[in-house]
């Protein structure tokens, strides 16, 4: 799952070396924490997070099919 957030928005970035995606398990399942440049934000979040949105439906998709659930974060790289 990391793999796939990582290269779809390594797509979408300027910079795209400073991507760095982890996974963390909690509870309710994984959360993938997606860290971008601070000037990146905007292009993975998109006009009213569009972006965001599709990108986490993409994911929750993938996650279905392996019958998971995860939740993705994205940050900004100075947090």
């Amino acid at each position: 799952m990391t793999k796939l957030v990582e290269s779809i928005a390594k797509s979408l970035v300027d910079h795209p070396e400073q991507v760095v995606v982890t996974e963390e398990e909690d509870k309710q399942g994984s959360v993938l924490r997606l860290c971008v440049a601070a000037d990146d934000m905007g292009k993975v979040i998109g006009k009213q997070g569009r972006i965001a949105k599709a990108l986490r439906t993409v994911v929750k998709a993938a996650a279905t099919k392996e019958n998971k659930k995860v939740v993705v974060e994205i940050v900004s790289e100075n947090e």
